[in-house]
This record gives C-alpha cells, sequence and structure tokens, in this order.
C-alpha cells in the first residue's frame, strides 16, 4: 500500500494529512496561522514562522498515521488564494507575506475602476479586480515599499512558496495565478500587455514557470525531508488553489455539480467549457482539469466570522465533552428559525456587498441572548452564500443538490439551514480536510497511482449525508433574506462615515 500526503495553507490556519489511495484519512494535523494586523486593514504573516509551522504539521501528520515514510508516494499543496509571498534570489523572504484577507489596496481597486482600467484587464482576465489580488498588492508595494520589488526575485502564492521551500525550486500554478489576474485567459499564459495595464512591466520577469496541478514540480530536498520527515526524492505535484482543492474533493469533475465552500471565505462555484464573460460573475480561471474554467462567485463573508464571534464573545463553558462548536450548534437549533428577526452582516472581513462595508447585527433588543446572535450569524453567512449563489444560477438551470465543505459542513444545523433556505439538497462528503484531499488527489497523479482527476475522484470521493430542504421553512427563510437584502440596501452610503 502506498500513501499519499496533502498540505492546506489557509486563511487561518495549516493543516497536513496522510491518506490511503482509497481517500481514507489516516491521521491530520493542523496548527493555527492567523494573519497579524500591524496597521488597521492589513493582514500579514511571517513567512519563516509560517514555513516552520507546515512543517511542524507535516511531521506531526506522518508521526500519528504511523506510516513509515519509505510508503509515503507523493506530496502536494493546496492554499488560500490570492494575498502575496515574495523571496529574494537566495529564497529568502522579502517581507511578511500578505494574506486574502488584506484590504490595503482598496483605493487601488476604485482607481481602476473609474478610469477604465479595470474593463480593459477584465478583457483580458475575465475577473473584477479586487484589493487583496496580487497585481493590487504589488501596486501598493510599487508605491510605498519599492525597495521590496527591487529585492524580490519571484512571486508566490502561499502554496507556491511552501513548495518552494520543499523542492527548492520555484514555479507558479494555473489555478491560483489565473485567479488573481496574472494571466490572460484566453491564451493562458503570462500577457506583458497586461501587465502594463497595472503599471507592473517590473514584475514580468519575477512570475515563475507556470505548471498544470497535478504536475511534478520538483522533489523533496534531503534538506526538506529532515525538518518534514517526508521521505526526501519524493515527487512534489504543483498543487492548486484551495477553491479547486475543496471543489475535487467533492466530486467537481463536469458542468452538472455545483459547490460551496463556507470557511473564511464563501467560495460557490461550478464548472464551464468556456468562461462566462456576461459580467453575472466575478471571477473565472482555469480548473484544475484541464478544459474546464472554473466559475465563481466569493467573499469573505463565510465561516470566519463564527470564529470571530466565538473568540470574542465566549459561552458560559461547555457541557461534558461538549467542544464549542456543538455548543453553538446547541444554541442555534434551540431557536426556531421564524422566533427571531435578528439580522447580522457577515461582512467583519470584506464584503460582497460594498468594500467599505462593516460586520454588523441589526435589530438587537434587550431580549436578544446569545443564542440568538449565534443563529443571526450562522443565517448571515448562509444568506451571503445565497446571494452568490443566485448569481451562479442566472447562467445554468438550478442543480438537483449542492456539495457543502468547509466548516459549516462539520455542523448538521448549519447544513440544514442551507437547504432550508436554498430549497436544494445539500450533499456532504467523506473526511473533513477536503483541501488536503485535494492536494493529495493531485500527488497521486503526479506519482501515477491515478490516471487522471476523474480517477482520483472515483476512488477517493464518497458522498456521506444529504440534508433535505423542508419546504415548511421555504417562506421563512425568503422573509428573512429579504430583511437581509433591505438592510444592506438602507445601509448603502453609510459605510463611507464610520472608520
Amino acid at each position: 500500500m502506498r500513501y499519499l500526503v496533502g498540505i492546506d495553507n489557509g486563511g487561518t490556519s495549516v493543516k497536513a494529512a496522510v491518506f490511503d489511495c482509497e481517500g481514507r484519512q489516516l491521521a491530520v494535523s493542523s496548527a493555527p496561522a492567523s494573519a497579524a494586523a500591524p496597521v488597521p486593514g492589513y493582514a500579514e504573516r511571517d513567512m519563516d514562522e509560517l514555513w516552520r509551522i507546515n512543517g511542524r504539521v507535516i511531521r506531526n501528520a506522518l508521526q500519528q498515521s504511523g506510516v513509515h515514510p519509505e510508503k509515503i508516494a507523493g506530496v502536494s499543496l493546496s492554499g488560500h488564494g490570492k494575498g502575496l509571498y515574495l523571496v529574494d534570489g537566495q529564497g529568502r523572504p522579502v517581507r511578511s507575506g500578505i494574506s486574502s484577507t488584506d484590504r490595503r489596496g482598496l483605493d487601488y481597486v476604485q482607481r481602476w475602476k473609474a478610469d477604465g482600467t479595470a474593463a480593459r484587464v477584465y478583457e483580458k482576465t475575465f475577473q473584477d479586480i479586487v484589493m487583496m489580488q496580487p497585481v493590487t498588492l504589488l501596486a501598493w508595494l510599487r508605491d510605498h515599499e519599492p525597495e521590496v520589488l527591487d529585492r524580490t526575485r519571484y512571486i508566490f502564492a502561499v502554496k507556491d512558496y511552501i513548495r518552494y521551500r520543499l523542492t527548492g525550486q520555484a514555479f507558479a500554478e494555473h489555478t491560483d495565478f489565473s485567479g488573481s489576474n496574472l494571466l490572460n485567459l484566453s491564451t493562458q499564459a503570462y500577457d506583458a500587455d497586461l501587465m502594463a495595464l497595472f503599471g507592473l512591466e517590473q514584475c514580468l520577469k519575477k512570475l515563475p514557470p507556470l505548471r498544470r496541478s497535478s504536475d511534478t514540480c520538483g522533489f523533496v530536498t534531503p534538506e526538506a525531508s529532515a525538518f518534514t520527515g517526508l521521505p526526501s526524492g519524493i515527487p512534489v505535484a504543483a498543487g492548486m488553489f484551495d477553491v479547486d482543492a475543496c471543489g475535487i474533493a467533492s466530486g467537481l469533475s463536469s458542468t452538472r455539480e455545483l459547490c460551496t465552500i463556507a470557511g473564511t471565505w464563501s467560495i460557490n462555484e461550478l464548472l464551464s467549457p468556456v468562461p462566462i464573460t456576461n459580467g453575472t460573475v466575478s471571477l473565472n480561471s482555469i480548473f484544475c482539469i484541464p478544459g474546464y474554467f472554473l466559475i465563481e462567485e466569493s467573499s469573505p463573508t463565510s465561516a470566519g466570522n463564527l470564529e470571530w464571534f466565538i473568540d470574542r464573545l465566549p459561552g458560559r463553558g461547555c457541557t461534558g465533552a461538549e467542544s464549542v462548536y456543538d455548543q453553538a450548534n446547541r444554541q442555534v437549533a434551540s431557536v426556531e428559525p421564524g422566533s427571531c428577526g435578528l439580522i447580522f452582516l457577515p461582512f467583519l472581513n470584506g464584503s460582497n456587498e460594498d468594500p467599505l462595508a462593516k460586520g454588523a447585527f441589526v435589530g438587537l433588543t434587550a431580549y436578544h441572548e446569545r443564542r440568538h446572535m449565534l443563529r443571526a450569524v450562522y443565517e448571515g453567512v448562509v444568506f451571503s452564500h445565497l446571494t452568490h449563489i443566485k448569481r451562479l444560477l442566472l447562467n445554468r438551470k438550478e442543480p438537483n443538490s449542492i456539495r457543502l465543505s468547509g466548516g459549516a459542513a462539520h455542523s448538521p444545523v448549519w447544513a440544514q439551514m442551507f437547504a432550508d433556505a436554498l430549497q436544494i439538497p445539500i450533499e456532504t462528503t467523506a473526511g473533513k480536510e477536503l483541501g488536503c484531499l485535494g492536494a493529495a488527489m493531485a500527488a497521486g497523479i503526479a506519482a501515477g497511482i491515478y490516471a487522471g482527476y476523474p480517477d482520483a475522484i472515483a476512488h477517493t470521493v464518497q458522498i456521506t449525508r444529504t440534508f433535505y430542504p423542508r419546504a415548511e421553512y421555504h417562506a421563512v427563510y425568503e422573509d428573512k433574506y429579504e430583511a437581509y437584502r433591505a438592510v444592506i440596501q438602507a445601509l448603502n452610503g453609510v459605510w463611507l462615515h464610520i472608520d
């Protein structure tokens, strides 16, 4: 028996997991890797510390699995999209990495929209510009820290940086870079004219060679082997954007499926053989399966809001072996959907409505308790996803079901809420760490274990539970969603005056 390792560098944590070739998860190790905010709106990470965290979770996962290292056939990675990780000619970080919830680039996005740059960029990339994309952050560095760009040799996404530390080889990868306004989607290559539109001509030579997700991009070096416990010389596949990883690990492989990922970001995705360029969706990118584009509607408005709530507004203690998440689920379930009109806007880390929008509870009274606020958080996250999904469904018929992954998929209460609000069955799959599994599938292809992603899906993906919509709650959630939209509309123009 041979085994595969998947590593996932997400928005708030780093995870490594060991799988057998049937997708069974033998062990997983996780450690927090939250971004710091040295200035309000910034989100930065010490890149050396990030590498140390990766080394620790890889070692722990291998030890917990009991698998002899010589039986590990390959390794690969997934990671949060957007953000920016820079190294110099010696492979050392040039500055702190910038994570995907950074907001410093807002002025650039607004300027590019106003002067027509965004429209010209769209003709090449088929996507909107957002403030945490590499192009926006590179423009900010050009104007505020030009010495950083002068010292930069390679521009990486987070998983590309970790792969570089594993192999010593510098590569970029299509799924990440095509979702970052760095690639011409028609040619699927770098484009000097595109970089010139951003005023980033100097960065073109700093973009690493491009590879596909399952391509071998080097081998674990002896130094990385000693640091991580991975066997020296095993292949390291390019890996992919975590959106692709969760999608492929949920069975997303054709135009029939629709997937939703409720993690730090609200990710909602489907596949198309061609980009959708009618303006109804915000992002087209290259999918890990050749021949498909990933059509994505996303924003940093999902389950990360619950993490904040639990951290900042802790409960009075859990009962027995109950976790804080079990406690939250129990408290939410104790409130009937129609009995609480409290609205929560899940915009703590950004918004899919207004770039200046903030998180908010609306409708609080002396009657409300923590459990009512928790239900409002759960519902606000669902409503943000619902807004995105409605946009996606302008371009295709309603699916028979939606695959749900991420933090919300581990909560039966939350998954049922998705089903009731969408009035579409919600499916969850075996295994909790789908970002790691998607990466491991890429590693398995590179190692010759799977013939391709459809073969990997056939071997590894199992639907474990389906949550069916309850018709009696249809009108309840329609009314609450209408109230959620009304609050957003009423606050248009207000955010400008709230710092």
